[in-house]
């Protein structure tokens, strides 16, 4: 829901605290189950206070569902159009997807299991998003079997098999734990550039320019809800893997 006019950055940080509180509550309790009495108690607002920040309950799926699929799907068009390898951008955007997923655990587990409440207009923006992340990563998957450096294949189900085994993360990760995004990424792609076909040789090189990426690109962090500076890719993560 965009900010009413004149309200400013004190309104915006409470409001943002109720979309958080509503993504825990909802979360725990599930959407239906979470009246807006409930979220009102969470944050100490009477009802007629609590629209005044939020409008509905339905906006408030629409805001969590936003927070991360918009800085998600941002993130991922800059990596898609670096000059790098397309096995390093998927490296790259694989570990973009976890890091929000740790970030917005609760989000996330409203995302994946709240998003049909959506309707008309409002669930479309969802899917639309959602078709362009997968349109993204099927596109570097084709570039790669294009290019012989994976097996050719039918794309939509690598797409899938990149999406299944980073989707279900949120179900069991522990954000304080010994597995970070960074690991758990080089271990995913790992397994799914084996079993579409990379030689074994490409794998320490595609680690080794994802971190020399990220070493030489402080400005270009990989956590979708922060921004990227103007800047040029270096050569080492352009050229090309065979």
């Amino acid at each position: 829901m965009p900010r009413p006019p004149g309200h400013g950055p004190e309104f915006e940080i409470r409001r943002q605290k109720i979309i958080d509180t509503a993504a825990s509550l909802f979360a725990s309790q599930g959407y239906a189950a979470t009246s807006v009495n409930d979220l009102g108690r969470a944050v100490g607002l009477a009802k007629g206070a609590l629209y005044y920040y939020i409008g509905s309950k339905e906006n408030l799926l629409i805001e969590i569902q936003g927070r991360v699929m918009r800085p998600l799907v941002a993130r991922a068009r800059q990596i898609a159009g670096l000059e790098a390898d397309p096995l390093v951008r998927l490296r790259l955007l694989s570990e973009s997807l976890l890091t929000i997923i740790f970030r917005r655990l609760d989000h996330i587990w409203v995302y994946e299991h709240d998003y049909r409440s959506l309707t008309g207009d409002e669930l479309q923006t969802l899917l639309n998003q959602r078709a362009e992340f997968e349109q993204l990563v099927m596109t570097l998957l084709s570039e790669a079997m294009d290019r012989g450096i994976l097996r050719a294949f039918t794309p939509r189900l690598a797409m899938l098999q990149f999406f299944n085994l980073h989707n279900h993360t949120y179900q069991w990760v522990q954000p304080e734990g010994a597995w970070d995004p960074a690991y758990l990424s080089q271990e995913y792609c790992a397994t799914l550039f084996r079993g579409f076909g990379a030689p074994d040789h490409t794998l320490p090189i595609v680690e080794e320019r994802a971190a020399e990426f990220k070493r030489s690109h402080p400005g270009h962090p990989l956590d979708p809800e922060h921004a990227w500076e103007q800047d040029v890719v270096p050569d080492s993560a352009s050229a090309a893997i065979g």
